[in-house]
């Protein structure tokens, strides 16, 4: 089994849902998140991401870990780096620091089929079936053909993190226990927005 560190730089930012097995390039220029991203290449490359809640420094309780897998500066001081998704975890509480940004005493038990990478093939041809018509219902292209070429935790996640739908509903897709559970919630979510598309189109008419 791999050995996360229970303590971890978190990175919260509004709006932005990173999941296992996906990528996430980053565009870093505030001094705080600067040094953040610093001191983790420095050191073993891992930190966290998180979704801040609106309105207060509050975070939800599950973020995504993702290592620095590449990492460029450029002329006018900003990083540009790349985050590879690992695992999920909660967050047990905030720790005190002197430094600019936030660190958080993490826990990854809840998501140990990540860890350990044993999570087994499900049936997900249902959600698949439905991914192409709400893409395409608005308006994102995306390359399917490259798309199969993902093994299928990758699809899902991939699917989760670029999908048009609300924060709220990509936080509850992260918090998903289960691969299963993740995608029978996103089949729940692309199929309510199918049909509200449907019902509106014949309201119009």
């Amino acid at each position: 089994m791999k050995k996360y560190p229970d303590k971890i730089p978190v990175f919260p930012l509004s709006g932005v849902i990173y999941f296992p097995k996906t990528n996430l390039p980053l565009n870093i220029f505030e001094e705080r998140y600067l040094k953040l991203v610093n001191d983790a290449y420095n050191n073993d490359k891992l930190m966290g991401m998180v979704q801040s809640k609106k309105g207060n420094d509050s975070v939800y309780d599950v973020g995504c870990l993702g290592k620095i897998s590449d990492y460029q500066k450029s002329k006018d001081g900003r990083i540009l780096i790349n985050l590879t998704g690992l695992t999920r975890f909660n967050i047990v509480k905030e720790i005190s620091n002197n430094k600019l940004y936030r660190e958080f005493q993490v826990d990854y038990n809840n998501f140990m089929n990540e860890v350990e990478n044993d999570q087994c093939e499900i049936d997900a041809s249902g959600l698949m079936e439905k991914a192409k018509p709400f893409f395409k219902k608005n308006g994102l292209l995306l390359n399917w053909k490259e798309f199969e070429k993902l093994d299928q935790t990758q699809k899902i996640n991939t699917l989760s993190m670029i999908a048009p739908i609300t924060n709220e509903e990509k936080q509850k897709l992260l918090e998903a226990i289960s691969l299963e559970s993740k995608v029978k919630t996103l089949e729940s979510i692309f199929s309510f927005y199918l049909y509200e598309t449907s019902l509106n189109n014949h309201t119009i008419q």
